[in-house]
């Protein structure tokens, strides 16, 4: 374990933001204050959660927000990264929740940072087509009007979309989320209607006067499995999928070659909308992938079964340490992607926060999880010091949590959770951060000598 009293986390520039990230359907609860999600849908139907639990309870933050906002306060963060959750915003005084919490979250001298929609879609929603239907990009911008409407007088910065990425590949062309549709390459509109939805609602919260807008995408590099032709084809080919397809459209106007021609509408007319301006853009990372070529048959990786027809395989990566998840701990990957990133986009990036970062591992004594971000805190500063402009680091997660279809079994939390008295019990890494940005915070004060 690095131990930052002889070797300290590198200093950050003066104003950058500290902060954690949790999410609506993860952590709330008080299922029955609220419409039903299709997580709601796809967590009651066996064998879709691995320990066939729901998010009807989860940590109950719903009626124990105090709690954690207070934890967030001794922690010593800037700002909470949270998300609205949908379908509470379309039950009966649903939004009254999302004011209390902002409340207390300025009471407490912390940030709100909301995401808008981190794939919790209203199960009315889905019935009518879901993200397949254009139609549901125009729903989320009413939804964020609204949202906008009562809260934007307390709350500057946000967040659209959370990882579309994932909520395309594995809610609707694999099915190991909700809603689970297994749709493979047909799920592509998935995509674009999700972009088109992210266009729509920062016009709806530049329309409010809201000038801190983000997206939160999940990236990652790709690495070949060799240099071998067949595999370098298919790491390209992966890379533009998770990676481009989500990047390009929103900073560039345009899809990677290839993939504008599969999307449907007025393509063209609707890269307009997705590039709307933001003010910064958000980066979720939490390791790199190895692909190669297709192997002729179903590959079971990470818990998720790969079909033999897709172009790529996704292969194992050696020579590291792994998460419980399985995960590999590669930190230095990180400033590779934000380098990449910063070479590729060039004046098209905005500054970059990463929304997430984080790691599964068991236990109070979490050495592990320290270790975890030490190391990429060293390389999120290397990336900075190669030129990136990076604003801010967002910790997954403040609490254990709902893990999707991996239900309670993973903790990603630097609280720990007892799911059956709700306790909360801070980790080792809650300690050590709460160090760390104490001394951030210390040094950034300081009088400079003369």
């Amino acid at each position: 374990m690095a131990n930052t009293a002889t070797n300290p986390i590198p200093q950050f520039p003066a104003g950058f933001l500290w902060g954690v990230s949790t999410s609506a359907h993860q952590i709330e609860g008080a299922a029955d204050k609220r419409d039903p999600s299709v997580w709601d849908a796809f967590s009651d139907e066996p064998g879709h959660i691995k320990d066939n639990s729901t998010a009807a309870v989860a940590c109950d933050h719903y009626h124990r927000y105090p709690e954690d906002v207070a934890l967030l306060r001794d922690l010593g963060v800037d700002a909470y990264r949270f998300s609205i959750s949908w379908p509470r915003v379309n039950s009966p005084g649903g939004l009254d929740f999302y004011d209390r919490l902002v409340d207390e979250l300025t009471a407490a001298g912390i940030r709100p940072v909301p995401t808008l929609f981190h794939w919790d879609l209203p199960v009315s929603v889905e019935e009518a087509g879901g993200w397949l239907n254009r139609d549901t990009a125009e729903r989320f911008a009413e939804y964020a009007a609204v949202v906008v409407d009562r809260l934007g007088d307390r709350i500057s910065k946000w967040i659209t979309l959370n990882e579309p990425a994932e909520h395309t590949l594995l809610g609707h062309a694999l099915g190991a989320h909700a809603p689970g549709k297994q749709l493979l390459f047909d799920s592509l509109p998935v995509a674009h209607h999700q972009l088109l939805g992210h266009g729509l609602a920062v016009r709806a919260l530049r329309a409010a006067g809201v000038t801190d807008i983000g997206i939160a995408n999940s990236h990652g590099p790709t690495w070949p499995a060799s240099q071998e032709p067949e595999d370098l084809e298919a790491a390209g080919f992966y890379d533009l999928l998770l990676n481009r397809l989500f990047s390009d459209p929103v900073l560039t106007g345009q899809y990677p070659d290839g993939l504008g021609e599969l999307m449907p509408g007025d393509v063209e007319a609707d890269l307009k909308v997705i590039s709307e301006p933001i003010d910064w853009y958000g980066i979720n990372y939490y390791a790199p992938t190895r692909v190669g070529a297709p192997q002729g048959s179903e590959i079971e990786f990470g818990g998720l079964t790969m079909p033999a027809e897709l172009p790529f395989s996704v292969r194992e990566i050696e020579g590291y340490p792994v998460t419980d998840f399985g995960w590999p701990v590669v930190p230095e990957a990180l400033t590779e992607l934000l380098v990449d990133f910063h070479k590729r986009y060039g004046d098209r990036l905005p500054p970059v926060v990463i929304t997430e970062n984080g790691c599964s591992y068991e236990g109070l004594d979490d050495q592990d999880r320290i270790t975890y971000l030490d190391g990429h805190l060293r390389a999120l500063h290397r990336a900075l010091d190669q030129g990136v402009d990076v604003r801010g680091y967002f910790v997954w997660s403040l609490l254990d949590n709902f893990e999707w279809a991996e239900g309670y079994a993973r903790r990603f939390g630097l609280v720990h959770v007892d799911f059956d008295t709700l306790k909360r019990t801070p980790k080792a890494s809650y300690g050590w951060l709460r160090d760390v940005l104490q001394t951030q915070t210390q040094t950034q004060t300081q009088p400079q000598g003369g």
